[in-house]
């Protein structure tokens, strides 16, 4: 398929996206977010998938919003004519938490939406040239896509407190200290070692990594303990009488590597 501002490809059983505006630092605009959701969405419905890749073409991962939709909209409002409020979540984190797992490489500026969109993600590897910022205070805005609990949730409220009032650039190292990122690696290895991560969680028994993704998103939250461990029983028992189980079982039995997805060969 092509895209205006994303470029796609596959490496085996990862879906690659690569956001596509260079020249503009990547930044982000409906265009860009709707081609991400539609390939995704395909990538979802591809058995042969099993996680998908995110990274930045250039020297940014995404720079933010285009900032001329920022001045379109700033002009609409002081004319009295701006978009209505509206109440509701913002769908897009939510397709990424329902998703097949995500791994996001940063490899330059992560700022404002361009680190929000990656909060959802299950893993996130910067480069030691990244600089991530939550910088929606410096434009007067709020943060979104669900950031401030997200955010609160990876790096504890005093971190993610600085991080939101201050809008201050963070380095890869110290959001590696801080728990945003969980690898920290050199600019030329970026993508491999993120591609390696991809791979290993793609090789695994989907139907298990979803209901896994499942869990660590309801899980954490709830404080009824007991309805924490019926949600992994009931999983655990439907996991019992997948294939991928058996096939795991006969590979310890044959001391091989675990041949996963393949119950429709």
């Amino acid at each position: 398929m092509a895209w205006e501002q994303i470029i796609a490809e596959t490496h085996d059983r990862v879906g690659v996206i690569r956001l596509n505006r260079p020249e503009r630092l990547n930044a982000w605009t409906d265009t860009m977010s709707g081609e991400i959701v539609e390939q995704i969405t395909a990538w979802n419905e591809d058995d042969g998938i099993g996680a998908i890749l995110v990274t930045g073409e250039g020297r940014a991962f995404c720079a933010g919003a285009d900032i001329g939709v920022f001045a379109q909209r700033a002009e609409t409002n002081k004319k009295g004519a701006g978009e209505p409020l509206r109440r509701g979540g913002a769908s897009f984190t939510h397709f990424i938490r329902e998703s097949k797992p995500t791994v996001a490489a940063i490899n330059g500026y992560a700022v404002g939406v361009g680190l929000t969109m990656i909060l959802p993600f299950d893993v996130r590897i910067a480069s030691t040239e990244a600089r991530l910022s939550i910088r929606f205070i410096k434009m007067g805005l709020m943060p979104e896509l669900g950031s401030t609990r997200l955010l609160a949730q990876l790096i504890g409220l005093g971190p993610a407190t600085d991080m939101c009032l201050t809008g201050r650039m963070v380095p890869g190292e110290e959001a590696h200290r801080l728990g945003l990122v969980t690898e920290v690696v050199q600019p030329d290895a970026l993508f491999d070692t993120a591609l390696a991560k991809a791979n290993e969680i793609a090789n695994n028994s989907t139907p298990a990594v979803m209901m896994i993704k499942e869990l660590l998103n309801r899980n954490p939250m709830d404080a009824d303990l007991e309805a924490v461990m019926e949600r992994e029983g009931i999983r655990d028992q439907i996991a019992r009488r997948l294939p991928d189980h058996s096939e795991a079982v006969t590979a310890f039995m044959e001391k091989r590597e675990a041949r996963f997805n393949r119950a429709g060969e």
